[in-house]
């Protein structure tokens, strides 16, 4: 199951996993009709999918996304926490209704998918994988609480990698600029200061989480950046 799978990074991540012939669950709150595409393209590929409506900041709907996936498919093997949202404003102008509307996607989503999840990836020995950020790890003036609250995902990661073991591992990949579409002058200074001298695609990212959900599972509780090296600058 990926979590915002209609659009951009969750798509790519989506599309991975059916490549890779597993059936796909995706989950959406505004993007019904790009949902539906996402779920013909994965069926294409020969594997099944759902598309749910799913509110990840909310107890009960996090729990009926969970029943109607398991009822489709019955078994859960990967959680991928990737629903997320993303703000531009400065902090000394930052609401409290923005902070908090930031963080309850992005903190408090992850916490309760994983924990209403885990019971059904313990049957399974399954995997969760949470998408972070490199503004987890350095500081965007623009983004304070987008920063923080991808800060708390990664401490979230490392707790639950300990508390879910030996049953369950849990990483986390944490993408650096990663643009869509043509190159704008944005993403060509991006690119530019970038030591791989190119932004990152969502295959990038998807290959990362691809690696966690297929690879060992005796690696857990990692953070993964990828950024083509920005993080170094």
């Amino acid at each position: 199951m990926v979590t915002g799978g209609a659009i951009r990074i969750g798509r790519e991540i989506a599309l991975a996993l059916a490549r890779a012939g597993m059936n796909v669950a995706i989950t959406y709150r505004g993007s019904a009709t790009d949902a539906s595409l996402t779920v013909q393209e994965i069926e294409s590929l020969g594997v099944e999918a759902i598309a749910v409506n799913s509110d990840v900041r909310s107890e009960a709907s996090v729990r009926e996304t969970l029943a109607t996936v398991l009822t489709r498919f019955g078994r859960l093997d990967l959680v991928v926490n990737n629903a997320a949202v993303f703000q531009s404003v400065s902090l000394d102008e930052m609401s409290v209704e923005q902070w908090d509307e930031v963080f309850e996607t992005n903190a408090r989503g992850p916490f309760l998918m994983a924990r209403e999840a885990l019971p059904h990836l313990k049957a399974t020995q399954g995997r969760v994988v949470n998408l972070g950020s490199l503004g987890g790890v350095h500081p965007w003036a623009e983004h304070a609480h987008y920063c923080a609250s991808k800060a708390a995902l990664h401490m979230l990661t490392l707790t639950m990698a300990k508390a879910f073991a030996p049953d369950v591992s849990v990483n986390c990949v944490a993408p650096g600029f990663i643009h869509f579409g043509e190159p704008d002058k944005v993403s060509e200074r991006f690119a530019a200061k970038t030591p791989m001298k190119r932004t990152g695609t969502g295959s990038d990212v998807a290959q990362a989480v691809l690696f966690f959900a297929t690879g060992p599972d005796f690696i857990t509780g990692q953070i993964v950046t990828v950024d083509g090296g920005l993080g170094l600058i």
